[in-house]
């Protein structure tokens, strides 16, 4: 048995990365933590050439990501949102799985979950919920191919403002915009996965549940 794990984030052991290790190691099973960021992979072109034999005509590393998918048991896939709505790393990577929708359902009825790593904080009603919007891309894709979805986490991230560097935060900076006109880097500090029991707790049941959902 394999899981694979799919990271959109392309920043080096960020939180995404992270909290997906967590639910794939808590699986207890053989898994690969895959990060899109360090393959070569174009966009799907929507020219239906993958139509009679389930692949791509791109010739890139979509397709051996596209065959490891397919031979593995269940699938986890993390992402981020930025401008709160799924990254475009992993929208491609959703999209250049579509070679194996067409006539046999290659992804029907495996499990599946997803993890959302969002900095919009969830107490503001007036900012769009980024966690909805990202998990929606995910989840979508899932259902749309006869997947078992299992189920998704919402992980607390950082914004880049923080790593930004600036003294001064620019106008539109994010941090004033969610924190107030007083906030600084300093003030919000930095979100780790691993300090929030109750995010590690959702993570590895996750894990746990898309691993017993391969026996259903």
């Amino acid at each position: 048995m394999k899981i694979i794990g799919v990271s959109g984030s392309p920043v080096k052991e960020n939180t995404t990365d992270r909290a997906l290790q967590i639910a794939l190691d808590a699986t207890g099973v053989r898994t690969e933590f895959i990060k899109l960021s360090e393959l070569k992979i174009e966009p799907c072109t929507a020219c239906l050439g993958c139509r009679k034999t389930n692949r791509c005509v791109l010739e890139d590393d979509g397709i051996l990501l596209t065959d490891k998918v397919y031979k593995a048991n269940a699938l986890i896939v993390a992402g981020f949102t930025p401008y709160s709505t799924l990254d475009s790393r992993t929208k491609i990577f959703l999209e250049r799985l579509y070679p194996l929708h067409h006539s046999h359902a290659l992804m029907q009825g495996k499990p599946g979950g997803a993890i959302i790593t969002s900095a919009v904080p969830s107490d503001r009603p007036d900012m769009p919920d980024a966690y909805a919007l990202g998990l929606s891309g995910i989840k979508n894709y899932m259902l749309a191919e006869g997947m078992n979805f299992v189920g998704g986490v919402a992980v607390p991230g950082n914004l880049p403002c923080v790593a930004c560097g600036e003294n001064e935060q620019c106008g539109v900076s994010a941090i004033k915009m969610l924190y107030g006109k007083d906030a600084t880097p300093e003030s919000i500090g930095i979100n780790r996965v691993e300090d929030n029991s109750d995010v590690v707790a959702a993570l590895q049941q996750l894990g746990r549940d898309v691993y017993a959902a391969c026996f259903c």
